[in-house]
């Protein structure tokens, strides 16, 4: 019995102190992003008509969850739209997110709102999971990381961290650290807009910031 509680105070302790260079978006398989679901995806969501889908994928790619909302409100009942949120969500940067957005990750509370807000800037997904674990458990904290990130420093950066920027490829990740160190996110567009449309380069500028020197 001491060996699995043992264990899982151990596991507990990992999950809560990762360091920040190993992942500053969280990866899951349960809620859809509303960039990057195939149309199979969405349609297999309640509430989805072929007209909502084609709605999404025409307005790709989608900078905020308010734009979301926009396009399904034609469509759905609040009630519908707040189920549907807990399935499909873009991440919002947990330093820049209106009031407005935050408000919409599913299940917050004004109060906790608050608390989202009170710790910025966030430096890692690991201060988050530290800050927000003074107020719920750690179910609740891992089910808060699946609608936001931590946007990362694009020349420190580890791979591994750029390789949990959702739809990024290994062969991406290595194009970003091709041209370190960047001075500007001018310089970003213009060297990553070499090998992807200009839609794609402001989807991936959402998860990156370049470190302003002194």
């Amino acid at each position: 019995m001491m060996s699995k509680i043992t264990k899982l105070i151990t596991a507990i302790f990992l999950f809560s102190y990762m360091p920040s260079g190993v992942s500053q978006v969280v990866e899951n398989s349960i809620v859809l992003n509303p960039n990057l679901a195939s149309e199979e995806d969405l349609m297999a969501l309640k509430g989805m008509s072929p007209v909502i889908v084609k709605s999404i994928s025409e307005a790709r790619p989608i900078s905020s969850n308010l734009n979301t909302e926009e396009i399904i409100g034609k469509y759905l009942s609040l009630e519908a739209r707040k189920n549907l949120r807990t399935k499909l969500f873009l991440p919002v940067n947990l330093n820049t997110v209106s009031d407005e957005e935050l408000g919409l990750v599913p299940g917050i509370s004004s109060k906790m709102k608050h608390e989202f807000e009170e710790y910025r800037p966030y430096i890692s997904i690991s201060q988050f999971r530290r800050e927000i674990g003074k107020y719920v458990d750690n179910k609740e904290v891992a089910r808060f990381e699946q609608y936001v990130f931590v946007p990362m420093d694009l020349n420190s950066a580890s791979s591994d961290a750029l390789m949990s920027i959702p739809g990024i490829s290994r062969k991406m990740v290595h194009e970003f650290e091709e041209y370190r160190p960047y001075t500007s996110i001018q310089q970003f567009r213009h060297e990553i807009g070499k090998y992807v449309n200009e839609k794609e380069v402001s989807r991936l500028e959402r998860y990156i910031f370049i470190e302003e020197s002194n």
